[in-house]
Formats: structure tokens, sequence, C-alpha cells
């Protein structure tokens, strides 16, 4: 147990308030503070308060009929006191802590949501019962800042067995509930609450078209750009103007660019596809092209248009390489000696696509001075690794080679795996490049 989590207990069992025992706003501290106080119980039971003003039931697991239950008269728990009972090990004791949080007004209640959030996955049927019915009863009072916080808790025990319901109740709660309550979960610091609060924004409408697509734009994470490009095309048509598309189409997220110009066919915009024809990101270049055919267009003859302009854009050769022929090989081999080393790297990548391979002719591109056609190269030979001349791959592994070409060659000589690959790699172990002295080392010792 995390020394943090058993000290804020220990505080808490001496009487400190809630707010200072522990870091309320963090849903660890709930999660660890209801570890640490059934820790406690087994190794200091001392340090834990009498708790015989609790009255419950003995608990019943595999029968039906309950045993007599017991009451003790002791002076009315206090805030303090109820939050180490909610943690308490024996059930009897989480149970009666919860009926008499029940009967707690508002105000006083609050502060122990979180602890009534974890006892609705409780292991116990009686005690999660009781939990869940006071979940329910308290959410739609409990304020923008206790959901949440609440939130984050309840994602954190849904995992367990019987954490799903806390969830069912707070989505409810999130997506019924006042806007400023929403709109407190949706700036959480937690990955998971955002990403829940973004969804339930989505199916509420909670923001325009527009603010969703600056959202879907500009956050960093995935998840939530995903989510937000979805609810900003519920909303386009053909009155959409670009306060929805730009900061779609603009944004440095290719997935989020994607959605944009997929939602050009909704806005009866289809020819600012083509710009997006050799985007970088082929699921954008993938979404471009469906939209042009759409509406009867055949992106092949743009594709072929580009490569034969003098300055074709990188990804041109590769995007027509997706949707061309055989045929249209020819085109991409004279872009193979083109001056832009991506024009370059992408036809090659184009001649993989349509199994265009010659490995003469691709042998003579692993003297590339830009590495990122050599590796082009040698992913588009490793499938022919039979046909691979040994000697000439040997011969560049020297010293006066560059550095990218005596790795591509390494890498072919270990994917054609011939008798003297081992003898090869020998004379690799010390060499000064480390990639290959590791690379080698790894072969020999397999």
């Amino acid at each position: 147990m995390h020394d943090t989590h058993t000290e804020g207990a220990t505080r808490l069992a001496r009487g400190t308030p809630l707010t200072s025992a522990i870091d309320t706003s963090d849903a660890a501290a709930w999660t660890g503070l209801d570890l640490a106080v059934r820790r406690l119980a087994r190794t200091r039971p001392s340090a834990l308060p009498d708790h015989a003003w609790a009255t419950g039931r003995r608990f019943h697991w595999a029968w039906d009929a309950p045993l007599p239950t017991f009451t003790v008269k002791r002076r009315e728990p206090d805030e303090t006191g109820l939050a180490l009972a909610l943690c308490h090990p024996d059930g009897r004791i989480r149970e009666a802590a919860l009926r008499r949080a029940a009967g707690l007004p508002a105000p006083d209640l609050r502060p122990l949501l979180p602890l009534v959030a974890i006892r609705c996955a409780d292991w116990a049927p009686p005690v999660r019962e009781v939990a869940r019915d006071l979940l329910r009863d308290a959410l739609p009072g409990a304020g923008p800042d206790t959901i949440a916080v609440l939130t984050t808790i309840v994602l954190r025990v849904a995992v367990r067995r019987h954490g799903e319901a806390a969830r069912t109740l707070l989505e409810a709660a999130l997506r019924d509930g006042p806007a400023p309550v929403l709109d407190t979960v949706l700036v959480r610091d937690d990955r998971a609450t955002r990403r829940l609060a973004h969804r339930i924004a989505v199916q509420r409408r909670h923001f325009s078209p527009q603010r969703f697509a600056e959202a879907a734009a500009t956050d960093p994470d995935v998840v939530i750009q995903d989510i937000c490009a979805d609810g900003a095309l519920a909303g386009v048509g053909p009155e959409t103007g670009d306060e929805v598309l730009l900061p779609l189409l603009r944004s440095p997220h290719s997935r989020v660019r994607a959605a944009g110009v997929t939602a050009l066919r909704r806005a009866g915009r289809p020819g600012e596809a083509e710009a997006f024809l050799a985007d970088r990101s082929g699921l954008v270049r993938a979404c471009a092209r469906y939209v042009l055919r759409q509406y009867g267009v055949d992106p092949a003859p743009l594709y072929r248009a580009l490569c034969a302009s003098g300055s074709p854009p990188p990804a041109a050769p590769l995007g027509l390489a997706e949707c061309g022929a055989r045929g249209d090989a020819a085109l991409l081999w004279g872009l193979t000696d083109h001056p832009h080393p991506g024009v370059r790297a992408r036809a090659v990548a184009g001649l993989r696509v349509l199994d265009a391979t010659d490995v003469a002719r691709l042998m003579q591109l692993l003297d590339d001075p830009a590495p990122g056609v050599v590796r082009e190269v040698t992913a588009a030979l490793v499938p022919y690794r039979e046909r691979l001349p040994v000697d000439a791959l040997r011969a560049r592994l020297a010293t006066e080679h560059p550095r990218h070409v005596r790795v591509a060659a390494f890498r072919l000589l270990r994917a054609h795996d011939g008798p003297d690959l081992r003898e090869i790699a020998r004379t690799l172990v010390e060499d000064a490049e480390p990639r290959l002295r590791a690379n080698s080392w790894a072969l020999l010792r397999s």
C-alpha cells in the first residue's frame, strides 16, 4: 500500500477532516483510502474508531434467510467515522454506514459520495444494492465539482466485476443533467473522464458543429479528435460553411483531415477534395478519392496528370499506385530519379503497391543518397530475397558507403539468409556503426 494512502487513512482515524486528510479532488486518493483503511483494520485494528453504532444484518451469500440483527446504542458517527466505516472490511459495517449516510442532509452527504460510488462495485450484494440506490438519489443534486470527481472514480471502478452499474448511473446524470455539470467534467485532467464527457457532449449536441470542429482540430487526444469530428460531421449539410469545414481540413491530425474531406461530400463541395489527393496521409487520400467517385470523378487521371507535371507533390506517385493499374508502373519508374527525395521514395513505394518490382533496377537505387528512398527500396526487395545478388550486397557493407546503405545491405543479407551470413556478421561485430554491431551480435547469438 502506498505510504501516502496509509498516512491519509491514519489521519482520518485520528479525527482529521476529510478535506485535510486526503486530496479529495484526486480519484486515486479515494480508491487508495478504501484499500488503506482495510489494511489498517488487519494490521492495526486499534487505530480505527469503534463502529458499535453500526446496525445491520449478517450477510447471507448462498441462502436467503437473514440472521438476527443487532443494535448497540452509541453516539452518532461524524463524517470521518462514516468515511472509515464505508471502507471497513466488515460488510455489515459498510452496509450500516451506507444506510446511515442515506439519512444525511445533501450537504453532509456530498463529501462522502466518492466512497458511495466505490461501494457501488462492492463484492457484497447487500452493500452495492444500498450504495447504488443512494448514488442514484444523490446525483441530481451533487453539483458540477462533485460529479467531476465522481466521474473519474466511477471509471476507475467500472473495470471491476460489479462496476458497470455505477457507470450507467453516472452517464445518465451527465446526459440528463444541467449543462454546467458537463462543462466541468469536459475539462478534467483525467483522459478517460474527458473521453466519456466528450462522447456524451456529442450525444446531447452540447456544442455547435463549429465548436466540435475546432476541438477536433486542436485536442491532443486522438480519441477525442475522432469523437469531436463525429460531432462536427453530424451538423454538416449543404448549407455548412467554412467555419465548420476549414478547422477540420487544416488540422495537423490526419484522422481529422480525413473527416473534413469526407464532410465535403455531405456539404456538396466535392471539387475541394481534389486538393487532398496527394495528402501525406493514406487515409486522407482514400477519403478524397471516395468523395470524387461519389460525384462520378475518376481520380486516376488526376493522379497521372500530377505525376507527369514537372513538380509532382511527394505523395502523388503513391496515390496513383493506390488507385491505378499495372500500366502506370512506367510513369512511376520515371519518377525514381526525380530530384526530390520524397517523390523518389513514394515512387518506389508505389511500384511495390503495384507489384511491379524489378530487382536489377531496384538494386541500383540502393545507392540513393536519401535514407527514405533506400528504406523503401529495401522493403520492396525483401520479398525477393532469393533473387538478391549477395556479392553486390556484401560490397555495399564497405565503410566507404553511407550508413543507411550499409544498414540496408545487411538487412537484405539477413533476409537472404545465405551460408556466409554468420561469417559476414562476425566481420561487423566491432564495426563503428552501432546498428550494424547490434544486428550482428543479435544474429550470432540467435
